[in-house]
């Protein structure tokens, strides 16, 4: 690359301007540290408004966005009660919002409304949309990024480019698990009415989770492939019919949306910081959507960083020594969601009696013992934070 003057200088530069590229946006914003960001995006500003996907939003992350006046409360659904259990076997337990001394355990909001609630504060000049990165140069001081744009070039000049674009690509920094299994999305009415409880109901094919969005039910149906193929081949009554066999007859579901699916991995990222680099959320890892960590862990990614992006004494931005102090503080709290949620998958999704044995042992334990409980529902809503 020649050293052609850069047409655009910038001092953090955010890659991805999704809800986690522009939290962080917001958090140095709300900072008060006078740094200059600029977010770069593939898709065209605001086309993510429409995307009905539905997100698994804990009260912790309600909290970290509600400071950045990017939390729409009208649009999201709280979850006042979790049921937990195993399908054919015992054990059982009900986690509670008054429990845990919380408005909601969590809320349900679809991508578009909560991207949408936070874009609003983003100011339009701050986005480069429709962009594809074309390639990173690390200099000394400073990273210079040239990317396409229609059909203009740029140069960006930066001091610091966070990776916060999605899934990490394939790589040798990225080590991957594979879980054999598929999830198959769709949103079906119960009835009864849901209550604004949530269901986690472990089968030996994977979890099935249930999360209350306005008056139906959001639906992550884990299976092995082949059987994600049946689901998909399925007319709406003959896939009513399979859920309500992998759930039980607590309830009926009476309809159902079209549906979807996608593959299940566990990827982390080795390396969170490399020269002038720094990846977050889903860039730095994606987890199994049992239990719903993984969007979280991504906001609290940004806040951390946000806090870190300052060298300690306030007068320029972090160095390399600085961003290794984030990294640590991360540790705790990016392995432990990993751990957790592999762990959950690994130990219910079969069906051998001794581990049988052991979840229902297990279900009785967090069901009789309110510390133990609390605990579990902590890590649940703040990660790590909840931790002595």
């Amino acid at each position: 690359m020649t050293d052609v003057a850069p047409d655009i200088e910038t001092d953090v530069l955010i890659v991805g301007a999704g809800p986690v590229g522009m939290t962080l946006a917001l958090a140095i914003r709300a900072s008060g540290v006078p740094l200059r960001v600029r977010l770069l995006d593939a898709r065209k500003r605001g086309s993510h408004a429409g995307d009905p996907r539905a997100l698994a939003l804990s009260h912790g992350t309600r909290q970290l966005l509600e400071p950045l006046n990017a939390w729409n409360a009208a649009a999201g659904t709280p979850i006042h009660d979790i049921h937990v259990s195993q399908s054919g076997g015992f054990g059982r337990t009900v986690i509670t919002r008054e429990e845990q001394g919380v408005p909601a355990l969590g809320y349900v909001m679809r991508y578009g409304d909560l991207a949408a609630a936070i874009a609003a504060r983003i100011d339009d000049d701050q986005v480069l949309d429709q962009c594809t990165r074309y390639d990173i140069e690390i200099r000394r001081d400073h990273v210079v990024v040239r990317i396409e744009r229609g059909s203009d070039t740029h140069r960006i000049r930066a001091r610091l480019v966070v990776h916060a674009e999605g899934t990490p690509a394939e790589s040798a920094d990225v080590r991957v698990a594979d879980y054999h299994q598929h999830a198959v999305l769709a949103e079906v009415r119960p009835q009864p009415a849901h209550g604004n409880r949530a269901w986690e109901r472990f089968t030996p094919d994977g979890p099935l989770a249930l999360l209350p969005i306005g008056n139906d039910y959001s639906v992550v149906f884990t299976v092995p492939p082949h059987k994600a193929d049946a689901l998909m081949a399925m007319n709406d009554t003959a896939f009513l019919d399979a859920l309500q066999q992998q759930f039980g007859r607590r309830m009926q579901f009476t309809a159902t949306s079209p549906r979807a699916r996608f593959p299940l991995a566990l990827r982390l990222r080795r390396d969170l910081v490399a020269e002038r680099e720094v990846w977050i959320g889903n860039a730095a890892q994606t987890l199994h959507p049992v239990s719903g960590q993984g969007f979280n862990l991504g906001i609290r990614d940004a806040w951390e960083l946000a806090s870190r992006l300052v060298s300690q004494d306030g007068s320029a931005l972090a160095n390399a020594a600085d961003l290794d102090r984030y990294v640590a503080g991360r540790r705790l709290d990016r392995y432990g969601s990993a751990l957790f949620t592999d762990g959950i998958v690994r130990s219910f999704s079969n069906d051998l009696p001794p581990l049988k044995l052991a979840r229902g042992l297990g279900l009785t334990v967090l069901d009789v013992l309110q510390p133990v409980r609390k605990f579990v529902a902590g890590r649940m809503i703040w990660g790590a934070r909840s931790w002595p």
